[in-house]
């Protein structure tokens, strides 16, 4: 999910820059004041060895960016590549935009959004999607302020746990 809301009065320089291995952990900690700020977290099932083996592993799933106030870490998005048959060609999906507290209304939210709509272009992508909950008003009001279209006529369905392997097993 996406939580952020940005005025832009940044002061220090912001760096962009890819995560790796060895950022898990601090991976793991934006994960759960995400699920924090979304009360959310009980739902957190999500471990760093989880997260290592899918994100960093044979297989990497979803990739990672950092907002870096220097040389710390402010703010992060994980994202994955979709694909538009109607448009023929792959998206990026956002799954997870958050900005410390602490350092929001820096812009920083909004360079990261700038930064993957960039890498979207780069990578022949046809749009950049993701969610926010209904009752976020200050991240609904931020992003429609950059141009973002909510989606009315789209409902979001999902499997998981026990429904989730119910429907694999009538296969």
């Amino acid at each position: 999910m996406v939580a952020s809301a940005d005025s832009e009065t940044r002061t220090t320089p912001l760096t962009i820059r890819s995560a790796g291995e060895q950022d898990v952990a601090t991976i793991m900690g934006f994960i759960r004041g995400l699920a924090d700020y979304e009360k959310l977290s009980h739902e957190v099932v999500a471990d760093e060895e989880l997260l290592r083996r899918n994100l960093f592993g044979p297989t990497p799933y979803a990739e990672v960016i950092f907002a870096c106030e220097g040389d710390t870490e402010v703010g992060f998005a994980l994202f994955f590549h979709n694909f538009s048959t109607f448009l023929g060609r792959p998206g990026i999906y956002l799954e997870d935009l958050f900005v410390d507290p602490t350092h929001r209304g820096k812009g920083y939210g909004k360079a990261l959004l700038t930064h993957l709509a960039g890498l979207a272009v780069e990578r022949g992508c046809g749009r950049l999607d993701w969610a926010v909950l209904d009752w976020n008003a200050p991240a609904i009001d931020f992003y429609k302020s950059l141009g973002a279209v909510q989606m009315e006529d789209w409902l979001t369905f999902r499997l998981t746990g026990d429904a989730l392997l119910d429907m694999a097993k009538r296969g």
